[in-house]
């Protein structure tokens, strides 16, 4: 039987377990080591374009951060979520005052989720590459009682815009353009993409199971 290529070494720069759930469901083995960076979201950006740069610069700073760390040679992969109203960025609530106002902001309106994915290769700084995907969700209108009950669930407190798609909050998603699994953290369609274009063969067979 003729042996199957080995897949370049990646490394996940992320602590979500959302994130590393959705890799896994590629099918590639992969690493993972948190990145140290300020993930704290800007209390002021002045257009969409200057929160797409924001975004795309976080997930570029999160790969180059833990690709200091990592093996030499090995792809690092990092992602940052946040959501935007008309051109205010909301990341993740302080609280659940904090939680419930951003609930508040979105109900019965329309919203996008922007997810940037970085790539970097450990010990060749200027091998970067990132992308950012953009989705589009509408809020049923909700009122204060139902949003005060969601925030009670705990689900909220540390995903951006205080809300998950994939859990209880998609009784309050009316409407969902683009890609889900931006929503939920990390556009697959677009990491495979990035991958596949430094070398990772996504339909090899048992290309290994995500850890």
């Amino acid at each position: 039987m003729e042996a199957r290529p080995t897949q370049p070494h990646l490394v996940l720069a992320s602590s979500s377990p959302r994130r590393r759930e959705l890799l896994a469901g590629l099918g590639l083995a992969f690493d993972i080591i948190a990145p140290d960076v300020d993930e704290s979201t800007p209390d002021h950006l002045p257009d969409s374009a200057a929160i797409e740069a924001w975004v795309l610069d976080l997930a570029r700073a999160k790969a180059a951060d833990v690709a200091r760390r990592a093996p030499a040679g090995a792809w690092i992969l990092g992602a940052d979520t946040v959501v935007v109203l008309e051109t205010t960025p909301l990341g993740k609530p302080a609280d659940e005052a904090d939680a419930l106002a951003m609930l508040e902001q979105l109900q019965g309106r329309t919203h996008t989720v922007l997810t940037a994915v970085a790539l970097h290769r450990a010990g060749a700084p200027s091998t970067t590459t990132a992308e950012v995907a953009a989705t589009r969700v509408t809020f049923f209108p909700c009122t204060s009682a139902e949003l005060t009950a969601y925030v009670a669930t705990g689900e909220c407190l540390d995903k951006a815009g205080a809300y998950a798609a994939q859990g209880r909050g998609a009784l309050i998603i009316e409407r969902l353009d683009g890609d889900y699994f931006n929503v939920v953290g990390l556009p697959l369609a677009v990491v495979g993409r990035l991958l596949a274009g430094v070398g990772f063969d996504l339909w090899a067979a048992g290309a290994g199971a995500g850890q």
